[in-house]
């Protein structure tokens, strides 16, 4: 592992510091338990966080308190046809870490990484009742000075028979 893909955030109000990397397979059930505990996201199997530790490490980032405790997980991926886009497929912070700007701060310790060197756009969906996304991604695309586009992108019925909501596409950039 590239230990300049490691570093630490500081926790406000208080001494203690998480420890920002990529994830490896070890991390996979601790992860599966973090989105399984994160409503409203979608649970995937344990299996595909197992797979996101050995072959998309690079692209996603895990933190971890000085217990070796995942505190959150934000999951991505350059899309194949456009090396230039990062798509975030998912963001989770353990409930006691929330409200610390943590998962903004992920994303853009990610988007430091060398892998990310050619990234212009960042593209996620949210869903309309994930308010806390929506705004996670608004104020990210401040932070990065850019524009954040909305556009809807899956309607429910193509979800199936499920009752899954509609997923609309932010497109963050270019920056």
């Amino acid at each position: 592992m590239n230990m300049s893909q490691n570093t630490y955030f500081a926790m406000a109000g208080n001494d203690n510091r998480l420890l920002l990397r990529p994830p490896s397979p070890d991390d996979g059930a601790a992860i599966y338990e973090l989105i399984k505990n994160s409503p409203p996201l979608d649970l995937n199997s344990c299996y595909a966080y197992l797979l996101q530790g050995l072959h998309f490490a690079d692209t996603c980032v895990v933190a971890k308190d000085s217990d070796n405790t995942v505190a959150a997980y934000v999951s991505a991926y350059i899309l194949p046809n456009q090396p230039n886009t990062l798509f975030v497929w998912q963001v989770a912070v353990a409930v006691a870490y929330r409200g610390q700007r943590l998962a903004p701060q992920m994303i853009q310790h990610l988007l430091q990484r060398p892998v990310c060197a050619n990234v212009q756009w960042l593209e996620t969906t949210v869903s309309p009742s994930n308010q806390s996304s929506a705004h996670l991604f608004k104020h990210l695309a401040k932070q990065l000075n850019t524009e954040c586009v909305v556009s809807d992108l899956f309607l429910p019925e193509i979800f199936g028979k499920g009752t899954h909501e509609a997923e609309q596409l932010f497109r963050i950039g270019s920056f």
